[in-house]
């Protein structure tokens, strides 16, 4: 199959299932809640070793907002419920409640499943924090320096996807960047879904476990390393490539993760020097779920 000359590969991206809170953060303005988004979702690539995966949704307008200001939407990812809530906690009690003018309202008010995070961090007010009904929802105002840190009184969570991926042949480094980033802004019109990688992008693809250093969970995936694909044998590397990027996709359902897979791939093929698109997989040792590229077409 090839979509603007450009061949996909007939295979299949491997993703698993993950627990994922979603919150909406909002502040006076969209700079101050995109800096709380910003710091709450840090150090949130991969679960080999961050203590989470985690990203920005998408930004909103104060027409979405309970309390009608500038709203952010993060996602945090996590392998276990206890995990998921440790992570929320810390990340929203110590990079939202202390930025600027920062509110915080449940992302998922439909899901059943749910951890008590305002009702935790309502004690940060020493006595001094009130339980409140306002916007329509039960929330706690705890005082601080500048004014009241308001935070609604339950988080909700849901089973999710993790590690949706495909990757990007370029010819040239630049290139394969290019397609990256226009895949990774394509994406971000596709709700329910993160990118957890820096700017939603992974120069390092790695495969599970290691050849040679038996002690390491992740290594260089070396049959897509291109600077080697002399020395390695069955490199799937073509002779023209130079560069490959891969777009992890992290998602509430396996429907968005999947809408988000096809739509990153169609605006990456448009970048003139884009070779090919692949995907990683484990031959379905890894998880459960999946995404055949050309199923997506």
């Amino acid at each position: 199959m090839k979509i603007n000359g450009v061949e996909i590969e007939d295979t299949f991206a491997e993703a698993f299932p993950i627990k994922i809170g979603r919150v909406l953060i909002t502040a006076i303005d969209e700079y101050w809640a995109g800096i709380a988004a910003t710091e709450a979702t840090g150090f949130g690539t991969s679960v080999i070793m961050c203590p989470a995966e985690a990203g920005v949704e998408k930004f909103i307008g104060p027409e979405d907002t309970p309390d009608g200001r500038h709203g952010v939407y993060i996602q945090i990812c996590h392998m276990s419920e206890k995990g998921l809530e440790q992570q929320l906690l810390a990340r929203i009690g110590q990079c939202v409640l202390t930025a600027p003018t920062t509110a915080v309202f449940d992302g998922l008010p439909d899901s059943e499943l749910r951890f008590d995070t305002g009702n935790k961090l309502r004690y940060f007010g020493d006595g001094f924090e009130k339980k409140l009904e306002v916007y329509g929802k039960t929330m706690y105002a705890v005082p601080m320096m500048e004014g009241d840190f308001l935070i609604e009184e339950s988080i909700g969570y849901t089973d999710g996807v993790a590690g949706g991926n495909f990757f990007i042949f370029g010819r040239t480094q630049p290139s394969a960047l290019m397609a990256a980033k226009s895949a990774v802004d394509a994406i971000r019109n596709v709700d329910g879904v993160i990118t957890p990688f820096p700017g939603g992008v992974v120069a390092s693809g790695s495969k599970v476990g290691a050849n040679r250093y038996k002690f390491l969970k992740a290594t260089t995936n070396e049959k897509f390393a291109p600077s080697i694909k002399n020395e390695v044998e069955g490199s799937e590397v073509p002779d023209d490539v130079t560069a490959i990027y891969e777009i992890v996709i992290n998602g509430l359902t396996e429907d968005a993760v999947k809408e988000a897979t096809r739509v990153g791939i169609e605006a990456a093929v448009r970048v003139d020097g884009v070779v090919k698109i692949s995907a990683g997989n484990y031959g379905g040792k890894l998880g459960k779920y999946r995404i055949n590229l050309h199923e997506l077409f």
